[in-house]
């Protein structure tokens, strides 16, 4: 079935059709692959960064909104409930060799990889994706001397529901692309 296509080990099959995706853009007369940007949430928070390890070299920059950024600490620290049904999709990590394996595969350990700027968004609250995905990979990126902007929401879990926190992430987002997306030229006329 489709949706266990990348479960376990092939965990990374997902983060090759990002590959395959930039592939066709560059194909496209319509579109710029020289402005090519990952923005996800959640899983989608570690697809970016896993694009971000693996095709820093085709990517302008990446927004990570409550990415795993490891998937044995996440594994270890996610709520209770959650636990059991990940381990199902990403595999076990008290397995010894399960643990190597995700620990390779986690952007937190191919971290000196990601060359491009980062927008880290968090909630403090998270019962998904522990705050503690997003502060190691922001200190790691940060280590390798690369930009991190880095917003955290006290009042916030999985996401940004309320609206003084939608409207702050908002205005950071058309900040970071703003500086990261655009043509000097093209931000000037704004």
């Amino acid at each position: 079935e489709f949706v266990n296509l990348d479960n376990g080990k092939n965990r990374e099959d997902s983060v090759k059709d990002m590959g395959a995706v930039m592939d066709w853009v560059e194909q496209s007369p319509r579109l710029d692959s020289s402005r090519i940007a990952v923005w996800g949430g959640s899983y989608g928070g570690y697809m970016v960064l896993a694009g971000l390890v693996h095709y820093s070299d085709r990517l302008v920059c990446g927004i990570d909104m409550v990415g795993i950024s490891n998937f044995v600490t996440f594994l270890e620290n996610t709520s209770d409930y959650r636990r059991d049904l990940r381990r199902v999709k990403y595999g076990d990590e008290r397995d010894p060799e399960m643990r190597a394996f995700l620990l390779s595969i986690s952007p937190l350990t191919n971290a000196h990889k990601i060359r491009r700027p980062l927008l880290i968004v968090q909630g403090a609250n998270d019962p998904r994706v522990p705050q503690s995905e997003a502060r190691q990979i922001r200190d790691k990126v940060v280590e390798n001397g690369e930009e991190v902007w880095y917003m955290v929401a006290a009042d916030e879990g999985h996401g940004f529901a309320k609206k003084s926190n939608v409207d702050a992430y908002q205005a950071a987002l058309v900040a970071f692309c703003k500086k990261h997306l655009l043509p000097a030229a093209e931000v000037n006329d704004l």
